[in-house]
């Protein structure tokens, strides 16, 4: 059975909290496995949320912050000591491979599985596979920082109206599918198309055109708001978005489920991230960010 679902990890800005770990994200999407951003403590969170190290396909680092990535070295030699039977690969800004290097190698362990480090040097395609297209998009943060966008080939939707009005029924429909053409009805008549669902992830930046190319049209929008509009300067002084930005971002990309994280220490209250999304005018589906919470991608329209 095909599982599309975010598994949340840790949702804390720059110190984890009693209540929230640092970051650490995994989006389970038809049998693969991508986490995102795994902070410290990451190890113990995927034990905790029922993640397996065999679960992991992609590894996708936005930046070398310590709340987004010091959680490499556990999780990578957690993927060795169990002997994880696929090639896993990692993503990360070309100009931090040395802070990936000295995580990857933080202490002695038995490398048993392939690692494939491709790491990101300018906007554009990362990965084309069947399943989907994994690409990044340059950030503004202090530090080089890359979003990323995962993004799912259109397909088709057949029409059993249309089936029907041509007389194509049992084993012919198969038939149709296949080549696309049966006797003399061709598979456009009988069917449209079915648009590919898109992921996005969106961690430490100010409002930017990446920003803006990463969310648009995006089924499932993850991204950051570590700041309440009140500390909007602080905010962009800091390289971070606002509840506020982050929704008006979602809402004029048309975003389907918009899901906030990445929280201030300074907050306590985390139902003032909805208000002040809520106020920016998104109207679609919406998550405030949980340690060990599972949020469905959206089904198909």
């Amino acid at each position: 059975m095909s599982v599309r679902e975010l598994v949340v990890l840790g949702t804390a800005s720059q110190v984890p909290t009693r209540h929230r770990n640092h970051n650490g994200y995994l989006l389970r999407w038809d049998g693969r496995g991508i986490m995102f951003d795994p902070g410290e403590g990451t190890q113990r969170q995927m034990l905790r949320a029922g993640v397996a190290a065999h679960d992991l396909d992609r590894i996708c680092v936005t930046h070398f912050h310590g709340d987004h990535s010091l959680g490499l070295a556990g999780v990578i030699q957690r993927i060795n000591l169990d002997q994880v039977p696929h090639p896993v690969t990692a993503h990360y800004p070309a100009s931090g491979r040395h802070f990936f290097e000295r995580l990857r190698y933080a202490t002695a362990y038995r490398e048993t599985v392939k690692l494939v480090e491709v790491p990101v040097a300018a906007d554009g395609p990362l990965a084309v596979t069947d399943e989907f297209t994994l690409e990044a998009r340059r950030l503004s943060h202090p530090v080089e920082s890359y979003g990323y966008r995962l993004i799912e080939p259109d397909g088709r939707r057949i029409l059993p109206g249309k089936l029907a009005e041509h007389g194509i029924q049992g084993p012919d429909v198969g038939r149709i599918q296949r080549d696309g053409v049966l006797n003399g009805v061709t598979l456009d008549q009988v069917s449209e198309v079915r648009r590919g669902q898109r992921f996005a992830f969106v961690m430490d930046t100010r409002l930017c055109d990446g920003v803006h190319a990463l969310a648009e049209g995006a089924d499932m929008l993850v991204i950051e708001s570590t700041f309440l509009d009140e500390d909007v300067r602080l905010a962009t002084d800091h390289g971070h978005l606002t509840a506020g930005q982050a929704a008006a971002v979602a809402r004029d990309a048309g975003v389907r489920h918009l899901v906030l994280t990445h929280f201030s220490q300074r907050y306590h209250d985390p139902a003032e991230f909805e208000r002040q999304a809520r106020a920016a005018g998104f109207d679609g589906e919406l998550s405030i960010a949980q340690d060990l919470m599972r949020v469905p991608v959206p089904k198909r329209t």
